[in-house]
Formats: structure tokens, C-alpha cells, sequence
């Protein structure tokens, strides 16, 4: 079976599809010793070079991290330490979404781009749970706001399940990946996060 060279890289675990398409559009990129564009096709039985160098398929690896807070969900960054500072396995590997440099929790890493794909899709609408301490105690008003959807810059919140542990400690289960959603949630009721941390994908 064929498919755009670009997702055959990101299944090897070679680089994110959209990285493989800046390659391509580059110029930088041959299967079978013949420059390609973008949307051309191969197997897995064609040989696919980059730069000149041949790229195999690596074997699959799939990684859960406890990410640490005080660190960036990157595979390099010149300011900050990154969640790569903890992993040292020979296998080029890459996070599935991001946590926030202060949310610490369950964080995937793989070199299988369909596996990732389905993960961080919005379509398959993957639920992520987070543990929330919270700077004060949150009413029942509050937790209903957020169950039917809280208007924020970007547009409504799909609806969110939440489960109150104590006065000021929540669970949150969501399946949006919308950039700093939880916080944003949260701030947008007046309430302070003390902490976040993922701990669910499912």
C-alpha cells in the first residue's frame, strides 16, 4: 500500500509530518534516487533518502513520562531544560501534544505518527483527566459552568465532566487540546491554579 511520503516519515519516527513537507518542499528529499513534491506517494518497500541518507523504519516505542514541572514539552530549547533531559533511549522519539512548563503529569512520547495522530486529533475526541489544587474553594455554580461549557477567547468549551475531592482540589476530564485550556478555565471563574497535573489518557 502507498502513502504520502510524508506520513511514511512520520511513522518511521524520522520527523512530524509537517517537518517532512517543509523537507520535501526543500527539495530535500528522494525515494528511489528521484526528487519528489508534495503529495507523491511510496511504499514501505521504497527507499526513502533524506539529505542523502537513507532512512529505516526504526522499531516502535512508547514511552509514559511523568513530566516534571519546570520544563518544556520540546525536544530542544535553548532557554529552557526539556522532557528529552530525562530520556536516553537510542530510538528518535517525540512528544504526543504538550504539557505547560508549570503542569506536571502523564505526558506520551512515540515514534509511531498514527499513533500520535490519533491521540492529538480532535476528531477522535481522546479524554485527558487533570488533578487541580486550587487557590479557593470552588461552588457548585462554578463546577456546572464548567460541565456545560465556559466561553472563553477562542469560542465555548465543549462540555467537561469534573469531580470535587475536597474544597479546593478538583478533577477535570476533558478532550479538547485547545492551548492552556485548564488554566484558562479556571482563571475566566476568578480561580487561582495552585497546581496542575495530568494524570489520565484514555
Amino acid at each position: 500500500m502507498e502513502h504520502r511520503v510524508q506520513k511514511l516519515l512520520s511513522n518511521y519516527g524520522y520527523c512530524s509530518r509537517r517537518k517532512a513537507e517543509e523537507l520535501i518542499k526543500q527539495g530535500k528529499v528522494k525515494v528511489n534516487n528521484k526528487i519528489i513534491s508534495i503529495g507523491d506517494k511510496a511504499s514501505e518497500k521504497d527507499k526513502i533518502y533524506v539529505n542523502g541518507k537513507l532512512i529505516n523504519q526504526e522499531k516502535r516505542v512508547y514511552i509514559m513520562f511523568h513530566k516534571p514541572a519546570d520544563c518544556v514539552t520540546a525536544l530542544y530549547d535553548k532557554k529552557y531544560k526539556t522532557v528529552m533531559s530525562y530520556i536516553k533511549i537510542k530510538e528518535r522519539i517525540f512528544p504526543v501534544g504538550r504539557l505547560d512548563y508549570n503542569t506536571s503529569g502523564l505526558l506520551l512520547l512515540t515514534n509511531d505518527g498514527d499513533f500520535a495522530n490519533k491521540i492529538m486529533h480532535p476528531s477522535h475526541e481522546i479524554k485527558k483527566t487533570y488533578l487541580v489544587g486550587l487557590g479557593k474553594e470552588i461552588t457548585e455554580q462554578q463546577i456546572n459552568q464548567i460541565e456545560k461549557g465556559i466561553i472563553l477567547k477562542d469560542g465555548k468549551t465543549s462540555s467537561a465532566k469534573i469531580k470535587k475531592l475536597n474544597p479546593t482540589l478538583v478533577e477535570i476530564t476533558i478532550h479538547e487540546g485547545k492551548n492552556r485550556i485548564v488554566r484558562r478555565i479556571f482563571k475566566e471563574l476568578n480561580i487561582y491554579v495552585r497546581f496542575l497535573k495530568r494524570i489520565k489518557i484514555l
